[in-house]
Parts: structure tokens; sequence; C-alpha cells
């Protein structure tokens, strides 16, 4: 079991993003794990309000004094929202994984599928307990 905090209940993808279903969006941020990896954030680049995205496609940019990283939807649908407040803050990433949400997305028709093909917490913990990174 790694040290790392999770959202019980998130969904996670491979690639260390998680998505919570609330009301009738479906939010996105990364992972306390990723976060981790990455180190001090300093930038981030969100995606525009209104831009439609396929599950996998990179649609933002979390940028750390290591690397910078691209931020995938884990669902297809529209952007509905985006987080202003992390273009100010970057660091809240760090400090506030599950709460500092990157952008909101109104879900497609495929949303069952797309969210089925995704870890629970369980999963995701074991996952990065294997060294995926």
């Amino acid at each position: 079991m790694s040290n790392y905090k999770l959202d019980q209940n998130a969904r996670y993808a491979k690639t260390h993003e998680w998505m919570r279903h609330e009301e009738n969006l479906i939010v996105v941020g990364i992972s306390d794990a990723a976060q981790d990896l990455l180190s001090d954030v300093v930038y981030v680049e969100l995606p525009e309000p209104g831009r439609a995205v396929t599950a996998g496609e990179a649609v933002a940019v979390v940028e750390s004094v290591k690397a910078a990283e691209e931020v995938n939807a884990p669902v297809s649908g529209v952007i509905a929202e985006v987080n202003d407040a992390l273009v100010d803050k970057p660091e809240l990433v760090n400090e506030q994984p599950y709460a500092a949400w990157f952008f909101k997305i109104q879900p497609g028709p495929d949303l069952d599928a797309e969210v089925a093909a995704l870890m629970d917490a369980t999963a995701y913990d074991q996952f990065v307990d294997a060294g995926a990174h």
C-alpha cells in the first residue's frame, strides 16, 4: 500500500488523473502520487471552456521545477469549467491534490464505459505500488 493520499470517491487513469462525478459534471485533477513525482508545481495551463475533448486526449499542462506533463481528459465530453485559481496559485496542486481540480467536463454518451475503464482507488494504489510512473 502506497503512502499517497487517495480519494475513495474518485476513479483514476494510468496517466495519474483522477475524476469524480459531481452533479452532472466530471471533475478532473491529478493524483497525490502525480504531484509528488512532479515536485513543486509552478505553472498550470488550462483548456478553453467549450472545447470538445476525447478520453485520453491531452487538454491541460502542469509544469513543475522538474518537468512539464500533460493532463489528459479521463472521459469524453465538453470542457464546462476551469479552475482559474490554479493560474494564480499553482502550488495548490501540491497542497491539496484532490481539491485543486483542473477542469470540469460535461460528459458525453460513452461516460459509463469510459468510467468503467478507469481504476478505483484500490486498483490505483496497487498500480502506483507496482512502480507505474
